[in-house]
Parts: C-alpha cells; sequence; structure tokens
C-alpha cells in the first residue's frame, strides 16, 4: 500500500494583500504532486486552523509580507496546539528578517524560507521533511 499524497494548506494570514507569492508555491507544490489547498487572502489564524484541520493537511505554509510574522505564524502553531493538532507542521515564508527566525522556530514554525529561496529547495525540504499523518 503506498503512502498518500501530501496535503498542504497554503495560508495568508493578516492584512497583507499581496498573494502572488503565494499563488506561485502553491503551483510549484501542485506541480510536484502535491494537494494544495489555498484559503486566499487576509486570514486569521483561526481560520487557517480550521481549514488545516477540516482539510486534514499535513502541512500548513504561510506566506507573510506584512511584518506581522513574529505574532501570526506562532498563533498559528498555538492554535493547532490547543486543537489537538500539534502534528500538523506550520512553515513560513516571506520577508522575514533573518533575526526573527530562531524565535519563530523556538514557537514552533517547522522552516523559514526568506526572499530568494528557490521553490524548488522548498519542495525538496518539504518532500524530506514532511510526512503523511496518521
Amino acid at each position: 500500500m503506498s503512502e498518500r499524497t501530501l496535503r498542504i494548506l497554503v495560508g495568508k494570514p493578516g492584512l497583507d494583500g499581496h498573494d502572488r507569492g503565494a499563488k506561485i508555491i502553491a503551483r510549484a507544490f501542485r506541480d510536484a504532486g502535491f494537494e494544495v489547498i489555498y484559503t486566499g487572502l487576509h486570514q486569521t489564524p483561526e481560520q487557517i486552523v480550521s481549514a488545516a484541520i477540516q482539510e486534514d493537511v499535513d502541512c500548513v505554509g504561510l506566506s507573510i509580507l506584512s511584518g506581522a510574522h513574529n505574532t501570526l505564524l506562532p498563533r498559528v502553531c498555538q492554535l493547532l496546539g490547543e486543537k489537538g493538532a500539534d502534528d500538523i507542521k506550520v512553515f513560513g515564508g516571506g520577508v522575514i528578517p533573518e533575526d526573527d527566525i530562531a524565535g519563530l522556530k523556538s514557537a514552533g514554525i517547522s522552516e523559514v524560507f526568506t526572499p530568494g529561496t528557490s521553490t524548488e529547495d522548498i519542495v525538496k525540504w518539504i518532500g524530506t521533511n514532511i510526512r503523511p499523518r496518521a
């Protein structure tokens, strides 16, 4: 019996209205054979977590350019834990200063991808680090 296809939710938390990067990465994930759920712009952490649980995803990728990454990304991890879904891994990407990455990782973010990271590298990271949930 083969493993099921990885399911990834791509979310845009907060008031950031730029989603070109999220759409590009969602397309790269689809091209790599992953199932992708894109929640659209202006999502609250609560909406993202609700969708992740309802869609039974294996991981959540958050794209953020607004500067609110230190608040919004950890909140998604916190809510997943409160809902008993802390086995759903969370990673982020966007305009995130290097100085903030260690704090995000200590708050539960599995990986942070900064501007210039290739979609190939992100897909490769997922293939290496994310497994279908039981």
